[in-house]
């Protein structure tokens, strides 16, 4: 090593004596030593290498880590919070480097300037997002400056080397103060190796250093202290003229590496400053975006179509968005759900969820079928139904295709916007439902003629040629208990024809179900509900009806064509299932009345299965207006009869048998016992209507738990002010929505009915749908005077396209993405839908932007957003467009 140094050096010392040569060589050794030291430690730090410590091993390091390795030749490149740990004991560190001689004030107040300007760049970091932001700017000047500033400095240097070091720091400052002072505590940190007593004052920083974080408000108190002293002592201290040339030569080196250095470190810092910047500006973002959401939630309401003209208004937005999500699935409860009751429900293949949720790159395009526009996908699916056997009208039933058509059904030509309620009961256009076969065939006992443009409807039927009215009061006549609109309110219609008989019930303030086939007697149903009145496609099969057991006051059969007694009577035991105990049975047929053989014979049949049912024949009337007779029968209200018969057959079924169980359901020949305890669904007849609309069933218990988590009955009348104040403040005058236009209306996710039985004063029927997968809440819907059905989004409903003026789909879409193809839900939803029928969905503010797009896509007319606390509404209108190309396969 002394070699290298002489060699280095060559005739840079002359010597006048041996002993005077020898101690000048050592001298000049050392300082060659020491600065070959500092070429090293720099040349390591640009090539990314780290000399170990000679006497311990160093630490991984962390931006946030404080300064703790004794190491002297190792050069931090680390971020300002290297020097957090001692900048509140700087003033400590100042006197002892003074009492013990550590070289001139100079590079001990540049040393104390450079930890206070770290200790403050570590606290900006500390201080938040603003600070950083702040910074970012300087970072990037700071590395486009670092060349300017190094070579001017070493110009400097090279003129002039007994210049004062406090003026190239004033000429630095000019440039950048900031920049000159990273410059100056780099170029100090090196210059203390010259130093070996810097490892004490080292030894006493990290002793400091772990009692720094219980100091944090000293911190900066003492750090604005010391940066106040130590600028003051950078500004009145300079360097020695009598530096060595050796000393000279360091800070030469030094002073043209520290360029590089500077470069490089800026260059990290902007890196890491950056990421920084990105992550916290997107937590600004988001928690901006929430916070604009929450404080100023009318900004993001209001009719999203400028055309449309529709708003809520002030007093009504409260009322809009507001809603009760829960779903009882979570939580302990009476509450089982349609598919936990049918147990040996088929399995379906669904999609799943995430398939049919991306609009990007849907074309939609019109089903190609051979139903053309009359398209019921679950009842029109030829391929399986070349496959079904008809002996018990299976083909008749549901067959739904495995993926869920996602096209869209074409309007009839020369389609027109149905006629408003209630001439729409009278008369209807001929173009929606351009039917004539039954006008033919049926046109002698006045289901419907053909007049001009329209299909008109006498109001008669088979069993009621001169009008169902004077048929209705004939019933009730016959069976005073009957009493239409008070103790009998809802009604099942087997057979309906095209639903005369409930159309006119109405007038007696009673609701039909009425269901028929899809057969030969072609859009029987259809034309039902092109009049506003509430029917269904579906047969009295091999399957249970969709509806819960002991729900219906009263089961309607005016030549229906049902052959009750075959195969056991297990049709005629499936309307047991679904009458309420002591409901009554109305038979309006030629075996009634007639006395051809076959009539005789299915008589004496019909009589013997209803003997052994239990079910007492209360009369046999006829009516002489239409010549035709009817016999009513009641459901027995207790188990006597049962246990006391001669023959159990038709035998009980299995206490294990669940009779609400309806989601394709074989039928079986049993019968299931009468409820007698006083708390149970069954055992009592509900209150008289309109009382049982708004109370709450008697065998709602206080001690189960309702579907919004409050006792049952208290939730059932909060769900009830909860609908009658939105759709009062909302939905009647805050959505633009012409309700006299409005008849048939479907709920496709009711709970307990409350947004129907808001609605009782309108003059709408509402059709309510309880998801198979959500809590079995139906009988409770019924109890209360209304009806609905059991469904699964996921398949078509069994209903004509264009049948409905308004859905309302409360936190529905939401739960199916989890388990359906959107795109097929949608498809659904635009082909149930008459053209300038409504849309209304309440859900996640997310799921509502989704369903909007989707919508759009149909070109459907959007009158209305609003979203508040993540929860959204939104009010569309089916528009007249049609795709023009047609799918592949339907």
């Amino acid at each position: 090593m002394g070699m290298v140094g002489k060699s280095s050096r060559p005739g840079k010392r002359p010597s006048s004596s041996s002993s005077s040569s020898a101690a000048s060589c050592i001298s000049t050794v050392g300082m060659v030593v020491v600065v070959m030291l500092c070429v090293l430690g720099v040349w390591t730090l640009t090539s990314s290498s780290v000399i170990p410590s000679q006497s311990t091993s160093t630490r991984p390091r962390s931006a946030f880590s404080s300064f703790t390795t004794p190491s002297i030749e190792r050069i931090e490149r680390d971020p300002p919070p290297v020097f957090d740990a001692v900048s509140n004991h700087l003033s400590e560190d100042e006197n002892a480097a003074k009492s013990e001689g550590l070289g001139s004030s100079d590079p001990q107040s540049e040393k104390t300037e450079a930890i206070e300007e770290e200790s403050e760049q570590r606290r900006d970091l500390d201080g938040g997002e603003s600070e950083i932001q702040r910074q970012q700017p300087e970072v990037t000047v700071h590395s486009e400056e670092n060349d300017s500033a190094g070579e001017h400095s070493q110009e400097q240097l090279e003129e002039a080397a007994s210049e004062n070091r406090s003026g190239n720091s004033e000429e630095s400052e000019s440039n950048n103060e900031q920049q000159e002072r990273s410059q100056e505590q780099q170029q100090q940190e090196t210059e203390t190796v010259e130093n070996k007593e810097e490892s004490n004052n080292r030894s006493e920083i990290r002793m400091e250093t772990e009692r720094e974080e219980a100091r944090d408000q000293e911190t900066h108190q003492e750090t604005n202290e010391g940066g106040e002293n130590s600028q003051d002592s950078q500004s009145e201290t300079g360097i020695g003229d009598g530096r060595t040339e050796n000393q000279r030569e360091s800070e030469e080196n030094q002073q043209q590496t520290e360029t590089d250095m500077q470069q490089i470190e800026s260059s990290e810092t902007e890196q890491q400053t950056g990421e920084e910047q990105e992550s916290r500006e997107a937590q600004q973002q988001e928690q901006q975006k929430k916070e604009e959401e929450e404080s100023a939630p009318a900004e993001s309401g209001g009719s999203s179509d400028p055309n449309a003209g529709e708003s809520i208004s002030d007093g009504s937005r409260s009322e809009v968005v507001p809603s009760q999500k829960g779903d009882g699935k979570n939580r302990k409860g009476p509450w089982s759900t349609q598919a936990d009751q049918s147990e040996n429900e088929k399995e379906r293949r669904r999609g799943d969820g995430s398939d049919g949720n991306d609009i990007i790159g849907h074309k939609w395009e019109l089903c190609n079928v051979t139903a053309g526009p009359d398209y019921i996908p679950c009842l029109d699916n030829e391929k399986a139904l070349r496959h079904i056997e008809t002996r018990h009208y299976q083909h008749r039933e549901r067959h739904c295709p495995e993926e869920s058509p996602t096209c869209l059904v074409p309007l009839p030509k020369g389609y027109r916007h149905s006629i408003e309620w209630p001439k729409s009961r009278d008369r209807i256009w001929y173009n929606n439902v351009p039917r004539t076969k039954l006008a033919v065939v049926k046109g002698h006992q006045n289901w419907v003629k053909v007049t001009g443009e329209y299909l008109t409807f006498p109001g008669g039927g088979t069993q009621f040629i001169h009008g169902a009215l004077h048929y209705i009061d004939f019933i009730q006549k016959s069976v005073p208990d009957v009493a239409w609109g008070k103790h009998t309110r809802v009604i099942l219609d087997v057979g309906c024809g095209v639903a005369s008989f409930g159309g006119y019930l109405f007038e007696r303030d009673v609701l039909a179900m009425s269901f028929a086939p899809k057969d030969e007697h072609e859009a029987q149903v259809q034309f039902a509900l092109e009049r506003g009145i509430p029917a269904i496609s579906a047969v009295m099969g091999s399957q249970r009806l969709p509806f819960p057991s002991r729900v219906f006051d009263m089961v309607h059969c005016a030549r229906c064509r049902v052959p009750w007694h075959a195969d056991g009577g297990r049709l005629l035991l499936e309307l047991n299932r679904v009458l309420r105990p002591g409901g009554y049975f109305v038979w309006s047929a030629t075996p009634v009345y007639r006395k051809l053989k076959e009539d005789v014979e299915i008589w004496k049949a019909m009589s013997a299965l209803t003997t052994s049912m239990c079910w007492d024949l209360l009369t046999i009337k006829k009516d002489r207006v239409n010549s035709v007779g009817a016999a009513i029968y009641r459901k027995p209200i207790s188990n006597e009869c049962y246990d006391h018969r001669k023959h159990h057959s038709p035998p009980m079924c299995k206490e294990d048998d669940d009779p609400n169980a309806a989601w394709y359901i074989p039928l079986q020949t049993c019968m299931h016992r009468v409820p007698v305890d006083g708390a149970e669904r069954g055992s009592q007849w509900p209150e008289e209507w309109s009382n049982r609309l708004r109370q709450p069933p008697y065998w709602l218990n206080s001690s189960e738990i309702g579907i919004y988590g409050k006792p049952a009955p208290a939730d059932f009348t909060a769900d009830y002010e909860h609908w009658k104040r939105v759709v009062s403040k909302s939905y009647l005058s805050g959505l633009g929505i012409s309700w006299s236009k409005v008849r048939n209306v479907m709920d496709m996710r009711a709970v307990y009915g409350g947004f129907a039985a808001a609605l009782k004063d309108l003059k709408v029927w509402v059709m309510n749908v309880v998801n198979i997968d959500a809590p079995d809440t139906l009988p409770i819907i019924y109890e209360r005077g209304l009806f609905g059905i059991y469904h699964d989004w996921c398949e078509s409903f069994s209903t004509y396209p264009r049948t409905y003026d308004l859905l309302h789909a409360d936190h529905l879409f939401s739960r199916l993405k989890k388990r359906c193809k959107i795109a097929s839900v949608m498809a659904e939803v635009d082909r149930i839908l008459r053209p300038s029928g409504k849309l209304i969905v309440r859900d996640e503010s997310n799921v509502v932007g989704e369903i909007e797009s989707w919508l759009r896509s149909m070109h459907w007319e959007v009158r209305l957003t609003f979203s508040k606390d993540q929860e959204g509404i939104l009010c569309a209108e089916k528009t007249d467009w049609r795709p023009e190309a047609y799918s592949d396969s339907s």
